[in-house]
């Protein structure tokens, strides 16, 4: 029987699952064991196909808009990613009994964003076009007050007499490097732009993408764990290609490796973006062990003990 060849496997800590992504998958599980099924949940919970079809059999049912939904009595939860003020209001003009699981620091940036638009300042809001985050935090505002840059050029477009009265925020889920550059851009172009008290990229955004710094020029192929439509993961595989690695890829499971491209390395890299579960990461480790001897050392950048307590609605049984 033939060696395996070694491969050396460096894992990024941390990795996957951030505090406000439990917070919301336990809250589907909590609103599931008090309430029993169905429970509703607008938007898919956290982007990962995984958790969601998990979800899904315990007796979650995911809708797009609360039009889908029945009149019930059943929960109706909001997802991480956030929803604009018409969702919470059309949720009370149907009676439902909703449950807000918006990531406590994408309320945050909701929060800014109104604080600016009452001082009279017109809010830029640098993220990525349609991704329900930024859909969330443009519907916390009025049309016309708030606008959307995506790139360095989209800022050489803004109205320049908006100059003295500007401010912005940005997506929580961002590369830290390409907002860094946009910001720059913007101060540049508007030096009494004001921007938050504190970094709207969230700690776990930022931490992730340092470990991925640290491992990707070590390795020559890099593997993020994540679901395509997950922002945070996405800009985890940029950070590994700028990094110099040569070979990064987004990955959900096991069956999805090209083994082409997999299948002659002696050193690998693995992340997993904020809302992919560690039992992927494990699924794909055990696919290369069955055609590598596999040795796994784990890189840390940083130390993480965030917790988000539940929505209110949750933190206690209901009374008998």
């Amino acid at each position: 029987m033939t060696a395996k060849p070694r491969l050396d496997v460096l894992i990024c800590a941390p990795r996957g699952f951030c505090a406000g992504v439990v917070r919301a998958i336990d809250a589907v599980e909590k609103a599931l064991a008090v309430y029993g099924p169905p429970v509703y949940v607008r938007h898919e919970i956290v982007h990962n196909k995984y958790v969601v079809e998990s979800l899904r059999r315990k007796g979650a049912i995911f809708v797009d808009e609360l039009s889908e939904i029945p009149d019930t009595r059943a929960p109706v939860i909001f997802s991480a990613h956030g929803v604009p003020k018409s969702v919470p209001d059309e949720a009370a003009t149907r009676n439902f009994f909703a449950i807000d699981a918006t990531c406590p620091l994408v309320t945050k940036v909701h929060r800014e964003a109104e604080v600016h638009r009452r001082r009279g300042r017109h809010i830029i809001l640098i993220g990525h076009a349609g991704h329900p985050e930024v859909i969330g935090t443009m519907g916390q505002l009025p049309p016309g007050s708030i606008t959307l840059v995506e790139t360095v050029e989209d800022v050489a477009r803004i109205d320049p007499a908006l100059a003295a009265i500007l401010a912005y925020v940005t997506q929580t889920t961002l590369s830290v490097d390409d907002t860094q550059q946009i910001v720059e851009a913007l101060k540049a172009r508007f030096p009494e732009v004001v921007g938050p008290h504190k970094e709207d990229i969230c700690y776990a955004t930022t931490n992730r993408q340092e470990a991925v710094k640290r491992v990707a020029p070590q390795v020559e192929a890099m593997i993020v764990v994540g679901s395509p439509n997950s922002s945070n993961s996405q800009r985890l595989r940029e950070v590994a290609e700028r990094a110099g690695c040569r070979v990064s890829r987004l990955i959900l499971r096991a069956e999805d490796i090209d083994w082409a491209l997999f299948g002659n390395i002696s050193s690998l890299g693995v992340t997993a973006g904020a809302s992919a579960p560690e039992v992927l990461v494990e699924e794909i480790i055990d696919a290369f062990a069955e055609r590598y001897d596999v040795h796994v050392e784990s890189v840390s950048t940083a130390d993480e003990s965030v917790f988000f307590p539940l929505p209110r609605e949750l933190r206690a049984e209901p009374a008998e």
